[in-house]
């Protein structure tokens, strides 16, 4: 099962429990605290309660958030307590089955197969099993093909985020009857990521049915890659389930739950709120109402003092802290590590003021304070962070300083504003560069980091405008429409081994800022078709180096994780994961 015991994680390093309530101690050996309301959870109870949390100030915006518009934490935050996998993150960011969706096993590694089975309780919310079907649309989703664009390459028929990568990792798709539990999956090659593999997501009858199809001519018209047939599927998967109006919800006889959640309401600008799934067949939620908030980083302290926010990520500050530990016993707050890492990426898109000179783009990072930032706005949260020089592995991992010293040679260590000021100079361009640094705002943190970065550059000969603003992520904001120069965000792994081919190989869907470099795309290529991790070790530094020698970006520093709730909410655990501390949210419950 998916709900278990809880033991104290290794992505905790320090929990200080400023007080808990006299019914939430826990016992000596880690587990669940034995409280009348978690008695209640074992047996089948829900809570009538509700607990509310927030992931930041941008809208959810969609049922489907998977394709290149709608594929954010924002979104999957919510979506991950309405859909299951066959696997997900424990709390030390390890992955673990999910024996509620199922089971599988891989049977061979040459050719390497790997078996599934489907839970026979399985169903959707519509009471529709889960089945075959919705793994080969999972698979379609991926592979199909629609022609090619100007320089060759095959188009996807579907807008996934993931492209076309299960289609070329697994050309024949998944092998199954129609209508059954179980199924087989070959891979051309050995794929180290293979347990990540998104096999399904959605309900394929539904899709058959707003296409206009039977479900049995769609699996045909899948199995003979019949684009034209699949057209209409196409289109509905791309857009329908995409909520262009904030507030309306996706009509729930199409935006099915496979999960122990589904959607209740949706607040425009305020809130959304998830509610039980009547036909979920696992241990039922603990608390009846999960409420997502849309509200800034910057409030979210606060609002867990009014109790508008009951369990809360905020950014990690000196500050916050302090705020947080203000409130007294009424509250637990959690440090831990986390596989988050924030960076600055240079676009090569047309127009942008870095894009054509390799002189700017070298100016610019020897005049980014990456120490500074770390000093000023990390080292006091966590005194051993250091200034993050890599991409693909953490300053905390055991083979981060092997790739370091393969790959970078710390010409960034210092800033140099004579040096940057010669580049600009022999650049040849009108002075001062104007370079706008965007986000998602308000984000005080970030904030500070531009302001320190323009101190630093704008001695240079630069300008830096700062350009963060709430919509930046959003479908039309400014990493959509490439109206940005340098964009200053966060990646969220999960020790995957392959998800960065995804980011830096050319054309990859989150490729943002049109970056291309043959030999990261070979050995990215190199790299995800072998088991063999003295392979990944050797390719990961074949790719730092080359991403430092191009200024693809700029690593800055691994985030300090910060969490707090309120100290009468039991089961909260924070995670290094991209999940989040919302991982486990369905076992969330307040002591009676």
């Amino acid at each position: 099962m998916k709900f278990g015991k809880f033991g104290k994680g290794a992505a905790v390093i320090a929990m200080a429990t400023l007080a808990l309530a006299a019914c939430t101690s826990e016992d000596p050996d880690g587990d669940t605290p034995e409280t009348s309301a978690t008695e209640s959870v074992a047996t089948g109870g829900t809570n009538d309660d509700t607990i509310y949390y927030s992931a930041g100030e941008v809208e959810w915006n969609g049922y489907n958030d998977v394709t290149s518009a709608t594929y954010s934490t924002y979104n999957s935050v919510v979506n991950d307590r309405v859909r299951s996998g066959f696997v997900y993150f424990g709390p030390n960011a390890e992955i673990l089955p999910n024996e509620d969706i199922g089971s599988f096993e891989l049977v061979s590694e040459d050719p390497m197969v790997v078996d599934y089975t489907i839970n026979e309780d399985a169903v959707w919310s519509d009471g529709e099993p889960i089945k075959y079907e919705d793994m080969l649309l999972g698979w379609a989703t991926q592979a199909i093909t629609d022609g090619e664009d100007e320089d060759g390459n095959p188009t996807a028929l579907f807008d996934h985020v993931s492209g076309l990568d299960y289609g070329d990792r697994v050309p024949e798709g998944p092998q199954g009857e129609p209508g059954g539990k179980s199924f087989s999956i070959e891979y051309t090659n050995p794929y180290p990521d293979y347990q990540l593999t998104e096999i399904f997501e959605f309900p394929a009858h539904i899709v058959a049915e707003q296409a206009g199809m039977t479900l049995e001519e769609m699996v045909t018209a899948i199995q003979e890659q019949d684009v034209e047939a699949l057209r209409p599927a196409a289109e509905f998967w791309n857009t329908e389930w995409i909520s262009s109006t904030p507030g309306e919800l996706p009509d729930p006889a199409l935006a099915l739950s496979s999960g122990p959640y589904t959607y209740g309401s949706w607040e425009a600008g305020q809130s959304i709120t998830l509610v039980p799934n009547e036909n979920w067949w696992g241990t039922p939620p603990a608390t009846r109402e999960l409420v997502f908030r849309f509200a800034s980083a910057d409030s979210h302290v606060q609002a867990l003092a009014n109790g508008d926010l009951n369990v809360i990520e905020p950014q990690a500050t000196v500050d916050t802290i302090d705020q947080i530990n203000a409130l007294g016993d009424s509250v637990t707050l959690g440090t831990f590590q986390t596989l988050i890492w924030e960076h600055l990426d240079i676009s090569r898109l047309e127009g942008a003021a870095l894009a054509d000179s390799p002189e700017l783009r070298e100016a610019f990072a020897m005049c980014v304070p990456r120490q500074l930032i770390v000093d000023n706005l990390i080292k006091p949260i966590n005194p051993d962070a250091t200034v993050m020089n890599t991409r693909e592995v953490f300053p905390f991992q055991d083979t981060y300083d092997e790739v370091v010293e393969a790959s970078y040679d710390g010409q960034y260590d210092e800033v140099d504003i004579e040096g940057a000021a010669a580049l600009i100079e022999e650049a040849g361009v009108e002075t001062p560069v104007n370079v706008r640094i965007g986000y998602s705002g308000p984000n005080p943190r970030r904030t500070d980091q531009v302001a320190l970065i323009k101190d630093s550059c704008d001695q240079a000969g630069f300008e830096i405008e700062d350009i963060g603003n709430p919509d930046f992520f959003a479908a039309g904001g400014n990493l959509d429409t490439g109206d940005f120069d340098v964009a200053l965000f966060a990646w969220s792994g999960s020790g995957q081994i392959t998800s960065g081919q995804n980011i830096y190989a050319t054309d990859r869907p989150q490729n943002y800022i049109g970056y291309s470099n043959e030999t990261v795309d070979e050995a990215w290529d190199t790299l995800t078709s072998t088991l063999d991790t003295d392979v990944h070790l050797e390719q990961t530094k074949i790719i730092e180096r080359a991403l430092w020698e191009d200024l693809y970006g700029i690593p800055i520093f691994a985030h300090p994780g910060v969490a707090a709730w309120d100290s009468t909410i039991q089961n909260i655990e924070p995670t290094s994961a991209q999940s989040g501390i919302v991982w486990n949210a369905e076992e969330w419950v307040r002591a009676e």
